[in-house]
């Protein structure tokens, strides 16, 4: 019975890294926009519905304390595509990548798979400024509608309130998507349409169009199917890159009932827990963060009203994607590379919801830096297991180029740079107490300008360290935010004041300034 028992195992075993061994493994990598902790087993909402994602965790390692180099767009995407730290190659905040000397001589994860001869196909928003030819084929360039146009402009909802509505077409709206805008004004140009700027408009009907998203599904969907048919040898890098919850926070009424309004739980503030911070003190009072937070409340009767109304609204997208990777996901699982194929599941950063009096991304804080990691890799992977060690999105293209045996160098030339991260494969191999070659905390730059004569200098940014207990936050100023996880999940108390701490915070700066220069 024993020897039967241990044959199964090794059987098993032996199927399962013959999956990633024998073969070379295709890749699904999924990024989603603005999702921050809000899914299920992250804790971040007792409320949210993510119940693909959840499944996916159950197969795979899920990353409680993986961060976003950058925590905001642009340069969060072009640094963990090109695998390089944003303050190692200059490309900063809306920089285009593709212009810069760095990232330009070095090959982003989808050129040196391609040199690795797989078929590298991507669909949405992956990279911010979108460069079709480092792709094998690209189908949908990225699109945040529908949005609603009143016949001469994109324009927030009309049922969103005055002054957020006033914020505009993106960030100041959301809505059900039963809730036809300018129906009855007699303008055929008028209502819903899709999110692509410029002239040019294009209708949309939510009776019958699909949502970008649900488009850039179907067509990860539609592929799999094509690469099962062809029957191909060739492996596959599939990018599919959601928007929502990205504003607007425009889905189907569908997801917005599954959180009735009366219902929905306010993310767990503290009063008046911006007073101990700095960022206030630095940052103008007309920076987005602050002034959506000022404009939501001025919106509503009170606090708790604004926060429920949006709060309903960004849990409501969140679930919409979720249902959008639950396709994708499916599609894998229902397909003949169900067991030899990849799948990472993430976000370029999070997104503070009423924290510290604050709503929006590119803060320094866990809200905005933290984000959802899921990785499946059948045969490697442990199923349901969790990592707590802090990582960051820096870390991924080195972990898919161990899983994936890819060989030569990721530079294009002497002008490029090496990989800033390190493989996560010894944590998806043993989550609770893999050892890596990799940092014990995560590194977060918040974008502060240039300074002088237009020079890149790293001392005028904001700075913010990650280790399993502590994060600390150091501002171009020189002041500082300290808070202890183990006692301060929510970091309400800022111990940076407080002279018991310096050593530690000495620690902290130190490793700090490590990471900056170690790259």
């Amino acid at each position: 019975m024993k020897q039967r028992i241990l044959f199964s195992i090794l059987l098993l075993w032996t199927v399962g890294m013959s999956a990633l061994t024998g073969e070379r493994p295709n890749v699904v990598f999924i990024v989603c926009d603005d999702l921050n902790d809000y899914v299920t087993g992250f804790e971040g909402h007792p409320q949210s519905m993510t119940p693909n994602m959840a499944k996916l965790a159950a197969t795979g390692v899920a990353f409680k304390r993986a961060y976003s180099n950058n925590p905001v767009c642009a340069p969060s995407r072009s640094s963990f595509l090109t695998g390089i730290y944003a303050h190692t190659s200059g490309n900063l905040f809306w920089g285009k990548w593709f212009e810069n000397p760095v990232l330009n001589n070095s090959k982003t994860i989808m050129e040196h798979f391609r040199d690795n001869g797989y078929h590298v196909a991507g669909s949405g928003k992956l990279m911010h400024h979108l460069k079709k030819d480092v792709w094998s084929e690209f189908k949908h360039e990225a699109d945040y509608g529908p949005v609603v146009y009143n016949g001469e402009k994109r324009v927030a909802h009309p049922s969103v309130p005055v002054p957020f509505q006033d914020i505009g077409a993106i960030d100041g709206s959301y809505a059900v998507l039963e809730d036809l805008p300018y129906a009855d004004d007699d303008n055929p140009e008028s209502g819903w349409i899709y999110g692509k700027w410029g002239k040019v408009v294009k209708p949309f009907d939510p009776a019958k169009d699909l949502t970008p998203d649900e488009r850039n599904a179907a067509w990860a969907v539609k592929k799999v199917e094509q690469f099962e048919q062809e029957g191909s040898d060739q492996p596959f890098f599939l990018g599919i890159g959601f928007i929502r919850p990205h504003t607007p926070l425009h889905v189907s009424k569908k997801y917005y009932d599954m959180y009735p309004l009366d219902e929905v739980q306010l993310p767990v503030i503290k009063e008046n827990d911006a007073e101990d911070t700095h960022y206030r003190d630095i940052f103008d009072p007309s920076m987005k963060g602050l002034r959506y937070y000022r404009e939501l409340l001025k919106s509503y009767p009170s606090k708790e009203a604004a926060l429920k109304v949006y709060t309903q609204a960004y849990l409501a997208c969140v679930t919409a994607v979720d249902e959008c990777i639950g396709q994708v996901v499916d599609a894998v699982n229902n397909s003949s590379f169900k067991d030899n194929t990849i799948i990472v599941v993430t976000s370029d950063h999070g997104w503070n919801m009423g924290e510290k009096d604050y709503i929006f991304k590119n803060s320094p804080w866990e809200e905005s830096c933290r984000v959802p990691m899921i990785i499946r890799a059948p045969g490697v992977a442990v199923p349901g297991g969790v990592a707590g060690r802090p990582v960051s999105l820096i870390d991924l293209y080195p972990t898919l180029v161990d899983l994936c045996g890819l060989e030569g160098d990721t530079r294009k030339n002497d002008k490029g740079a090496a990989l800033s991260g390190h493989s996560m494969k010894p944590f998806l191999e043993n989550p609770e107490a893999g050892e890596w070659g990799g940092p014990d905390a995560a590194l977060s730059m918040i974008w502060a300008g240039l300074k002088g004569k237009d020079q890149w200098n790293p001392d005028m940014q904001h700075w913010s360290l990650r280790t399993e207990r502590w994060r600390y936050i150091r501002y171009n100023t020189g002041d500082e935010e300290l808070y202890d996880h183990d006692a301060d999940p929510y970091e309400w108390e800022n111990l940076a004041s407080n002279p018991e701490f310096n050593a530690i915070k000495q620690s902290l700066h130190r490793k700090m300034l490590e990471l900056r220069s170690n790259n």
